[in-house]
């Protein structure tokens, strides 16, 4: 049985930086899933001090805030009588849970190193990252800065050579890639939740325009870049066809 409609609000970071959905990649998740599962939302500044768990992207649903955008999807995925995964099969279930923890687990600390880490990414990135926060905010971008590159090294990913962390996050695209081969989504005709995962971790690193040695990798495989640009001109066809080089 279909529920009634709730009242959706997205908070997340503001504007459309070179021309991808969101600078967060959990933001273009979620704005994505949202899309292809026919959510109506309305798009609402970010506050950290009112984020229920003091990171964004989270949102409103009737009044009511949350947080960590699995927890969302998977919040609104109950609430429907059919949801974006009823046609995915116990193999399927799981082969995407395991590439969603490989997304979000692995290559996202990449990503983060490859705007945060590199000296020369970040001029790219920091300029960027700056107008999406209140100015007193921006003033404290330098310790930002170091405490996600200390948090980096903690986590591990930073303990490795740049030659071993492009490596690792190439393994990690090639995961995505041979799992959609040649259809049109992760399994099958029909988007999922998780292609909603895939697709922001895609864009994420496609869009950043700072030549890496794992964006030219990705930027050469033809499956995952005729995936993007599927899901694009489908749920985001406002935003245009995304940079490729």
């Amino acid at each position: 049985m279909q529920h009634s409609q709730p009242v959706i609000q997205l908070h997340m970071p503001p504007g459309r930086p070179w021309g991808m959905p969101n600078l967060s990649p959990f933001g273009t998740k979620l704005e994505t899933y949202l899309r292809m599962a026919g959510w109506a939302y309305e798009s609402r500044p970010a506050d950290f001090r009112r984020a229920p768990k003091g990171k964004i992207p989270y949102v409103s649903i009737d009044g009511r805030l949350l947080g960590d955008s699995q927890l969302i999807i998977e919040e609104l995925e109950r609430r429907r009588g059919n949801t974006l995964d009823s046609h995915l099969t116990d193999l399927q279930r799981a082969t995407g849970h395991a590439l969603r923890r490989t997304l979000e687990e692995g290559l996202y600390f990449i990503l983060a190193w490859q705007r945060w880490g590199e000296d020369s990414a970040w001029e790219v990135y920091r300029p960027v990252i700056g107008q999406s926060m209140p100015a007193p905010v921006r003033l404290a971008l330098p310790l930002m800065r170091r405490s996600i590159r200390k948090s980096l090294w903690s986590q591990g990913t930073t303990r490795h050579s740049p030659e071993e962390i492009t490596a690792l996050g190439v393994a990690d695209l090639n995961a995505v890639a041979v799992v959609l081969g040649e259809q049109q989504f992760l399994f099958g005709s029909q988007p999922s939740t998780h292609d909603a995962t895939a697709f922001a971790s895609i864009e994420g690193i496609a869009a950043f325009p700072h030549a890496s040695p794992l964006r030219s990798y990705l930027l050469g495989t033809g499956n995952l870049m005729a995936y993007r640009e599927r899901i694009r001109a489908r749920w985001f066809a406002e935003l245009g066809p995304g940079i490729r080089d």
